[in-house]
């Protein structure tokens, strides 16, 4: 055993499968079985025949009863001390090869013998898939830890555990991991047992500047695993990214002024034959402009981990977002607003408008004209509140609908293009709902339409101040 690394998971956690329980049955169990009758009948039949002599011998001395109590006797003394010497030696767990005679105490010593082996055999084996397991967990690079879930004190870990998470062994076996792992908040965390959302950046306690990713996996009813990764190399590389990006739209964005200020100032009536070009430049130039702007707004929010708060009217809110809608419908659609919640949010008046404001700009987008776009605001289920955004436009296949958040993806590059879109704005979407502890859900259907919704926890609810009426807003 390794004394830093200290026992496997005790008695009690899942087993690992016996390499022999899926064999199919012996071919020789038929043989075994047809010898143990025949021991048995060998061992009848010469217990009747010494009786039977006995009995003879008995008649012929005169004392036929005399005789046969005293050979009865010596037979039983005989077994006895046949079943004392088994007894003795399972007892012992002697290793002694079995007797070869034929009778039935010969036969089960040679039944428990090949038990005995066969046992030896299959304790060797699983004794040798533990001490593999053990070794390859021991070796792991990502600290590993095997929690008691009732008492939530820890029964094992292995060498990453010190180098990530300082723990020492043996000392800290046995001790409360929430004590351990301090200022890391354990307690809360583990309390939400299965339920528990991975922790995706935190400090170790060994080393600030070392970035852990924190998983809880419950792999039975009584004990949990924790898992933690270092995760440093990966958050300095995101930041990297996010810098870059940052730094290159900000660079971006002069050259772009000036080349949209002197095309502005081409007037195509002195360029006759150039009008489609400089129209064409122009619309590249405010969609270069536009993914900047996204670019650094996207940029913006990654690099927060909060944003402030304050109480967001959702009356005016809504109203701005079917002017917009209308705006950029251009009377091709039928816009309709309903609020029916009753309340106001807790949040950023300016990333939340943004953010339904993708929302509004996306369904007028994908949707032809004659369609309807319906933008409404109500109660959920849980206590909070949803606004949800239905379009009756083409719809999205069910296989794009996961990655429709991830940056730069498009269902369909050509159209999202045409219709002036970056890429970007479900991506922001998702940043500022995550900043507010909320979610978005995607609801499509091909050829039938789409329903974006954005849900918020009850302690994003405010109640209502003003008079306004509820319902359908004019």
């Amino acid at each position: 055993m390794d004394s830093r690394t200290g026992p496997f998971p005790p008695a009690g956690a899942p087993r690992f499968p016996d390499p022999e329980s899926a064999l199919p049955a012996d071919a020789g169990a038929r043989e075994d079985a047809a010898r143990l009758r025949q021991a048995w009948r060998r061992t009848l039949a010469g217990t009747v025949l010494v009786l039977a002599g006995a009995a003879v011998g008995g008649f012929a001395s005169g004392h036929p009863g005399a005789v046969l109590a005293a050979v009865a006797l010596a037979l039983l003394a005989w077994h006895g001390w046949r079943l004392h010497r088994v007894l003795a030696a399972l007892d012992r767990r002697q290793h002694r090869e079995p007797p070869s005679g034929g009778g039935a105490w010969n036969a089960l010593d040679r039944l428990l013998h090949r038990n005995q082996a066969g046992m030896r055999a299959r304790n060797r084996r699983l004794l040798d898939m533990l001490q593999a397991y053990r070794a390859a967990a021991a070796a792991l690079p990502d600290a590993v830890l095997v929690v008691d879930r009732n008492t939530q004190r820890i029964l094992w870990f292995n060498r990453a555990a010190t180098a990530l998470l300082g723990l020492q062994h043996p000392r800290d076996l046995g001790a409360p991991v929430a004590a351990r792992l301090r200022p890391l908040p354990m307690a809360r965390w583990m309390a939400a047992g299965r339920n528990a959302e991975p922790i995706l950046d935190a400090p170790s306690p060994v080393d600030p500047g070392l970035r852990l990713n924190l998983r809880l996996i419950p792999y039975s009813e009584d004990y949990w695993l924790l898992l933690a990764r270092d995760v440093s190399k990966l958050l300095h590389l995101e930041q990297m990214r996010r810098d870059f990006v940052a730094n290159v739209s900000h660079e971006l964005r002069t050259p772009l002024t000036v080349v949209h200020g002197y095309l502005d100032m081409l007037d195509p009536e002195d360029f006759p034959g150039w009008g489609p070009m400089l129209a064409e430049m122009q619309k590249q130039s405010q969609r270069m402009t536009q993914l900047v702007e996204d670019l650094l707004a996207l940029s913006r929010l990654e690099a927060r981990d909060s944003l402030p708060e304050e109480e967001v009217a959702m009356g005016p809110v809504l109203a701005s977002l079917r002017r917009e809608a209308e705006a950029c419908s251009q009377g091709r659609h039928a816009i309709e607003v309903r609020d029916t919640a009753g309340c106001d949010l807790l949040g950023s008046a300016r990333e939340l408008h943004s953010a339904f404001s993708n929302l509004v700009g996306n369904a007028v987008r994908y949707t032809p004209a004659g369609g309807t776009i319906a933008i409404e605001f109500r109660r959920g289920e849980d206590g909070g509140a949803v606004l949800a955004v239905r379009d009756t436009g083409v719809g999205i296949p069910p296989e794009h609908i996961p990655r429709l958040t991830e940056r730069f993806y498009r269902v369909s590059g050509s159209r999202s293009r045409e219709s002036g879109g970056t890429g970007l704005g479900l991506s922001i979407v998702k940043h500022v709902l995550g900043l507010h502890q909320a979610r978005l859900s995607i609801d499509s259907n091909v050829g039938q339409g789409s329903t974006f919704a954005c849900h918020f926890g009850p302690e994003r609810v405010r109640p209502r101040h003003d008079q306004q009426l509820h319902g359908v807003l004019p």
